[in-house]
């Protein structure tokens, strides 16, 4: 499970930041999202689809946004730019979390290979908490939306997310050369191509560049439904607990994630 002491700090970061913005005079919403999402690691084959559907997650959030077109301390508009009419901040945290294994065809029913039998006999576990902020535009006016002259707003996001992950893996192979049966530090109970080292469950932080593209419905004057597509890449291979060394090996952990929000305006 994650560590607590990193969700403390994590709240207490969030707070302090809340705080800081509170002072501005900028108003706020407040929002929670969940949806599934694909976790892509080294896991299965790339960019097959039994791997993605069956490698598949969920992802739970609290966000939070900096409304910069009205202001709270005098419940009347800001002045009249184009940042404050198309821009947003959004803090956000989220945790989600994925079961792991082998898909494709080197684990298919006619492989019977010791290689095939450590790959289908190795799970895994990414669990990962985040907060991050991102900046969202709105390309249509912000004050608009929020007059009802439309019930859609689309926008599109760019920021940067802090991860701490805490990966789990396992392994039923029992290799006969050793009593270290099923032993998850023993690199011989797994695939035999890759390097030792290669699986390491341990815990870790890393950073995360996070992009999306979603659209706001208007359920009231002050709520909105929100559906949000996310990319999100890590700066780290080990998010998944397995960092192999084999040509295949091209890119670092990411995921994307769809999920459904629900935003209320709070002043």
């Amino acid at each position: 499970m994650l560590n607590l002491k990193h969700l403390a700090s994590v709240c207490c970061l969030l707070f302090t930041l809340l705080s800081a913005h509170a002072q501005l005079g900028f108003s706020h919403e407040l929002g929670v999202i969940a949806g599934p999402l694909q976790f892509r690691s080294d896991y299965g084959v790339r960019e097959d689809s039994k791997t993605n559907i069956g490698n598949s997650g969920f992802g739970i959030g609290v966000v939070h946004y900096i409304n910069f077109s009205y202001r709270a301390d005098c419940n009347c508009y800001t002045t009249d730019t184009y940042f404050n009419d198309h821009f947003k901040i959004r803090n956000e945290i989220s945790y989600n979390k994925t079961n792991l294994e082998h898909l494709g065809k080197w684990v298919s029913a006619n492989r019977t290979t010791i290689e095939a039998e450590q790959l289908r006999t190795h799970k895994g576990v990414a669990e990962n908490l985040d907060i991050g902020t991102q900046l969202e535009f709105f390309p249509l006016s912000i004050r608009d939306f929020q007059g009802f002259a439309y019930n859609f707003a689309p926008f599109v996001s760019l920021g940067v997310h802090y991860t701490s992950y805490t990966p789990e893996v396992s392994t039923t192979y029992a290799n006969p050369n050793t009593a270290a049966i099923g032993d998850v530090t023993d690199p011989s109970n797994f695939y035999s191509g890759w390097e030792p080292g290669s699986v390491d469950a341990s815990p870790g932080s890393t950073w995360s560049v996070v992009s999306s593209v979603g659209v706001r419905y208007k359920l009231t004057k002050l709520s909105d439904l929100m559906l949000d597509l996310r990319w999100q890449y890590y700066f780290d291979d080990n998010v998944d607990g397995l960092d192999h060394q084999l040509e295949s090996n091209k890119y670092n952990d990411w995921l994307v994630w769809l999920n459904v929000g629900y935003i209320f305006y709070l002043d």
